[in-house]
């Protein structure tokens, strides 16, 4: 169950943007959060049973989708992924001048932030959670991600 100084942050940011809905998965298992447009400002608390899966995103006009060996699991490379917890933009810096957090042939430990996601104007540092060196980045920066893609691949200590 997610505390609750983290609800009332989920429920704030609704509020402020306007969203009638909102699935997040957390720590604590999935969390479905419903505001009726019509109260003045009610918003009910779904439980849910099972993590709903993750959606698939679909292909920009102009680019093609996302196939296996986009998204695999780095085996080919030997090691482990650092997935996204979260849908989102992916940048791989704090500020489009600033130099990027991680970068191929850097060693990690599981403190080390390796970029941000941002999700709905709130910026979250992703930390490595692994010790190791990052062999390969799967995304690019200002592109859009999906919770449990794939984001780099590190080879562990």
């Amino acid at each position: 169950m997610v505390d609750l100084k983290t609800l009332k942050q989920l429920i704030k940011m609704m509020v402020d943007n306007d969203l009638t809905e909102l699935d997040i998965q957390a720590e604590g298992g999935p969390i479905k959060l419903r505001r009726n447009s019509q109260a003045a400002g009610g918003v009910q608390m779904i439980p849910m049973a099972q993590p709903a899966a993750p959606a698939t995103a679909a292909a920009a006009p102009g680019q093609t989708a996302p196939t296996a060996s986009d998204t695999d699991n780095g085996d080919d490379e030997g090691g482990e992924t650092i997935d996204s917890p979260m849908v989102g933009t992916f940048y791989e810096a704090s500020s489009p001048d600033a130099k990027a957090f991680a970068s191929v042939g850097d060693r990690v430990d599981p403190d080390s932030v390796v970029c941000i996601v941002e999700a709905m104007k709130v910026f979250n540092e992703i930390k490595a959670e692994t010790s190791g060196t990052i062999v390969k980045i799967l995304v690019e920066n200002g592109q859009a991600v999906e919770f449990g893609q794939p984001l780099y691949v590190i080879k562990p200590d």
